[in-house]
């Protein structure tokens, strides 16, 4: 019996990470952005998306590595940042 409450536990655990890991939009409203794109000098490809001429979303696609994001949650113009002026890095993790 209680092997069968550990199995129901951990299923409805991987449930609810895959629903939270599956969503699929971004905390910015990117809807009707200008998206520009370059590639740096080491072969990045950097997309940044701009609504109304203002900054509110940066896609980095490495030549090795997953794709990060970086957004402006705030709409000030400026890439979010803690306290320490490190800006948080967002990848992610599983797509349905």
């Amino acid at each position: 019996m209680s092997r069968m409450i550990l199995l129901i536990a951990v299923l409805a655990s991987l449930l609810v990470l895959g629903g939270c890991a599956s969503y699929g939009g971004h905390p910015v409203d990117v809807r009707n952005a200008d998206i520009t794109t370059r590639t740096i000098d080491n072969g990045d490809q950097v997309e940044e998306y701009r609504v109304a001429g203002q900054l509110r979303m940066v896609k980095v696609t490495p030549v090795r590595g997953a794709t990060y994001y970086l957004y402006d949650r705030d709409g000030d113009g400026r890439l979010d940042s803690d306290k320490d002026g490190v800006a948080p890095v967002y990848w992610q993790i599983y797509k349905w």
